[in-house]
This record gives C-alpha cells, structure tokens and sequence, in this order.
C-alpha cells in the first residue's frame, strides 16, 4: 500500500480529498491528515509518506517552508501542491523543492486521480530502481571477491595485459600508480618464523573462516583488494598514491596489522602473521609480494615489514633512488622519450654531484646500460650476441669528458627503449604474418583459431586478441572473407560449378556456402555468376 499525507487548513478540502482516494483508488492508501504546516511536519517524521499533497497557505509554517524541512527529513517524496493562489514567487519556490505537480482549487475528481496515478508510477519506479540497485549490489558483492582476486594473481605472476589491468583498476576504482603488498600467513601455532600445521589451517581458512578473515582486513584496511587463499597465505594490495612511504606511515601501517592479526586470532582459532613489502609501481608490485614473503622469513614478529629489516636496499641520503626506478620502469613501459629524459637527468646529477669521481660516474653509466639492454633482450629485442659488447669498456674508459661520456650513454639508452617500444610490435607483425600465410595455404580447409594458434605455438585467447588488434576484425571474419575473395574470383571463370567452387574455399555444404557468400555479397553464388561470369 501506498501512504499518503493530505496537509491542508480547510477541513472540507480534507474530507473531498480522501473521499475521491478512497472511491477511485480502493485498498491502495493509507490516508493520514494534517490541519498545518507543523502538524505535517510532525506527521512525516513518523508516518513516513511517499505522497504529500500540501496547501500552500496554511496557518503558522506555510507549505513552503514545510516542504523544506519534510524534504530534509524524506528527500524522495513527492510533493503534489494545493493552492487556490497563482503566485509565481511561491512556484518558483515550490519548483525549487521539486513538486511533481500543482492542483488548483476548487479541483475536480478527473484532475486528482491523474495527478495521483502518475505519483504512484513514480513510487513504483523509484522502488523498482531501488530493487534493482541492491540487486546489483548484492551481484556486486559476490562477483567482487573474484575480480579483486583476478587483478592480485594477474600483477603478482605479472601475467597482465596493460588493458587488462585498466579494466580491472576501473571496476575496483583505483586510481592510483602505486601500491604495496602485504601478505597474510596462518597456522595453528607460530614456531620461529614458521607455522605449524598449514595444510590444516589452509583447508579451515578457505572453508570455514575465509568471508570472516576478509572482513576484518576490510574493517582495518578499506581500501585493500584481498585476493584468496593459496597455500597459507592470502595476498592484499594496497593502492597508493605516493612512490615512497614515510616512516610515521609504515609505524601506523605496523601497529594496524598488529591489531589485525589479534582481531583475526581472536575470531578463529587460527594463528596469523603479516608481512608487508615496499612501495611499488602496479606493474611492478609483484616485487613487493616477494618482499612481504622474504620479511616473514627474516623474522619472529607476528607483523614485520621490508623497509624495517636489513635485507631491503638501503641508499646514502641524496642518491635518486626514485628517479632510478622510474628510468628502468618508462623503458620496461616501452615510452622511449620519458625513459631519455629520465636516464638524462640521472647522468646529469652523477656529474653535478661527482664531477671530480668520473671512474664511478663510468661505472655506473656501464651498469645502467647493461641493465637497459638485458630489458632489451627480455622483450623480445635483437637477438643476443655474445660479443655484441666487447668493445664497451673501450670505449668509456676512452670517453675522454663527461659530454663524450653522456654521448655513448644516451646513444645506448635511445637504442635499448627503441628496440623494447617497437620489439613486441616486431613479435606480433611476425606472428600475424605467419597466420595470414597459414590462412592463405589453408583456406580450403577445415580451419579453426585453435587449431591456427596451435601452429603459432600460443594460446588461441592470446592469438584472438592479436590478431584482432592487428587487423581490426576477428579471426572468423578475416577467414570468412578471404574464402569470399576466392570464391568471387572463381566464380567468374565457366570451368567451375558452384559445388567446386564452394569446395574450393573450404566449404563442403552448398547450401552453407549459399549462405555464407549471400550475406557477404547480397546476391547467391548462382546470381553472383551469372552476373560476372566470363
């Protein structure tokens, strides 16, 4: 049933109004009135309304400023105004507050009941939105576990696709470059660094005490992506938007996990630890799990962190670190011009720092450029040669200044992010030719994409999307038309029936290929060929 509120100061306006609802609209409402603004008001708060059909001119608070606070206290519903005054101040007033529509009084029965169908419309469609909302939620919430899941083992095993991970990031609402990783590990005792019964422990932490331990992480860290149990261990991303955590932050992170594993402790009968690794890009935060898993291993503390131990890099003070990682990440992203200006910047603070220590400034120019060519190598650039680089110690012990030395640093560097921008784009040019050449030695045949991507030696979900990307239609179209190509070139000749015809292109059926060739071309084979035929 609908409620309904009627506030208006005339009783014979009250009495009209709930006469022609109860007449036109039997069983439907639940009528309570109201004599003024006050009274409305106090009405709404306990009788909760979906329709208000309000007076303007009432004695005390006037409609207005009794819509006012009524749609403080219940903003979606529908006011439908009374007045028997055309004044545009309180309209504009009223239009303001969102009335649905005005009633002039004296009003008629036909006016009410149209006015109030189309306010129960707009309830009916306010709650089917509603209902459809949590719906979606509740989806939400059950699909949700599984994509955060999916975004944490795709950047841990770095089995990622940039666009895979666009999308992921769009569905869980990240918008940040950065993150780290924490891991939770659980047993039913600690001993050492170790836990005790982990097979146990694993099989009642996924059966049994999985939704509660995601919980309570959500309840510490609502911003983490908990992925699921594996082994005795649950994986977390954090996402952040700062390269570097500052100490204040890693202590209040530290004593949050602390509080954590006693929350957790004390809600199972499992023990846990949590380990916590450094600040990382996305795409490289699968460094940051491993670091997690290695300060577990370094201590006994239920919690421990990377950056605390003594295994993690340490750097003197004014080394740029930061500007370090992000050279080898632009050129690993495969954007040569950031990756130059980056790598430049870096060679300039060696000499602005160390321009009396140019040994050190030539040995680390050397480190950075074999570093940059193993990346080189890594995706898929020139073929390695073990000789390829014989000369370089030549050549920077030769370098006679740091300009001459900057020269050969820069040059290698260009060489390297140019061959990691354009060696994937070589691999997929070469693979999809190789396709299109087994494509037009095999187009009579009985061809599918699996068993293509089998002669290609990758995966046929992997070769889909290449081949999409570098053709611009899928694989089933291309081969579609390729064998229409064929057949229209075939048909032309007197020497070929349309069953050879449609053999030849790799279709057995005449009638499929009727098929095939008519939605492709608008006319049959036979129309096809009588038209062109020589």
């Amino acid at each position: 049933m609908y409620r309904i509120l009627l506030a208006d100061d005339e009783g014979i306006v009250l009495n009209s109004m709930t006469f022609l609802i109860e007449k036109n609209f039997e069983g439907k409402f639940t009528i309570e009135t109201a004599k003024s603004g006050r009274a409305a008001i106090e009405a709404a708060e306990s009788f909760r309304p979906d329709i208000i059909f309000m007076d303007i001119q009432m004695p005390g608070i006037n409609g207005i400023d009794a819509m006012k606070e009524i749609r403080t206290i219940i903003p979606g519903v529908i006011f439908i105004v009374l007045t028997a005054y055309d004044k545009f101040d309180y309209a504009k007033e009223a239009i303001n507050l969102g009335v649905m529509e005005y009633l002039n009084k004296p009003f008629n029965q036909k006016d009410v009941v149209a006015v109030l169908q189309a306010a129960m419309d707009k309830v009916d469609d306010r709650l089917r939105r509603r209902r459809e909302d949590l719906q979606t939620k509740e989806r939400m919430e059950t699909v949700m576990p599984i994509i955060e899941n999916g975004f944490i083992y795709s950047i841990i095993f770095e089995e990622q696709i940039d666009e895979d991970i666009a999308n992921y990031k769009d569905l869980l609402g990240i918008n940040s470059a950065y993150g780290y990783m924490m891991v939770v590990v659980f047993g039913e005792h600690q001993q050492g660094h170790l836990m005790t019964n982990v097979v146990g422990s694993s099989v009642k932490a996924q059966t049994t005490y999985y939704n509660k331990v995601r919980e309570l992480i959500k309840d510490a860290f609502p911003e983490a992506i908990v992925g699921s149990v594996s082994g005795n261990r649950i994986p977390i991303f954090i996402a952040s938007a700062d390269s570097k955590m500052e100490l204040s932050e890693r202590g209040a992170i530290i004593e949050k996990c602390r509080s954590l594993t006693r929350g957790l402790r004390s809600a199972t009968d499992i023990s846990y630890r949590i380990g916590i690794g450094g600040m990382k890009r996305i795409k490289g935060v699968s460094e940051s799990y491993e670091e997690a898993i290695k300060a577990l291993v370094s201590t006994e503390g239920s919690v421990a962190h990377i950056d605390d131990l003594p295994i993690s890099v340490s750097y003197e003070e004014s080394y740029p670190a930061t500007l370090e990682a992000e050279i080898f990440e632009k050129l690993a992203d495969g954007e040569t011009d950031s990756c130059l200006v980056k790598a430049g910047e870096f060679f300039d603070w060696m000499v602005t720092g160390y321009a009396d220590d140019i040994m050190s400034i030539k040995l680390k120019s050397l480190e950075f450029v074999l570093r940059a060519e193993s990346l080189m190598y890594q995706s898929g650039g020139p073929t390695y040669e073990f000789s390829s680089r014989k000369e370089y110690l030549q050549q920077i012990m030769g370098a006679a200044d740091t300009d001459s030395l900057k020269a050969w640093y820069m040059d290698k560097f260009r060489t390297a992010a140019s061959n990691v921008s354009t060696g994937s784009k070589d691999r997929t040019h070469h693979v999809i030719k190789k396709a299109l050449d087994y494509i037009d030695n095999n187009f009579h045949k009985d061809i599918s994409l699996d068993e293509l991507a089998g002669e290609l030696g990758i995966s046929s979900y992997y070769f889909s999307k290449l081949f999409k990307e570098e053709k611009g239609e899928g694989f089933v179209e291309y081969l579609t038309r390729r064998r229409v190509e064929e057949a229209k070139a075939l048909l032309k000749s007197p020497e070929h029936s349309i069953k050879e015809v449609g053999v030849a292109c790799g279709y057995s059926d005449p009638n499929y290929f009727s098929r095939i060739f008519k939605k492709a071309t608008g006319m049959t084979p036979t129309e096809y060929k009588d038209k062109n035929g020589e």
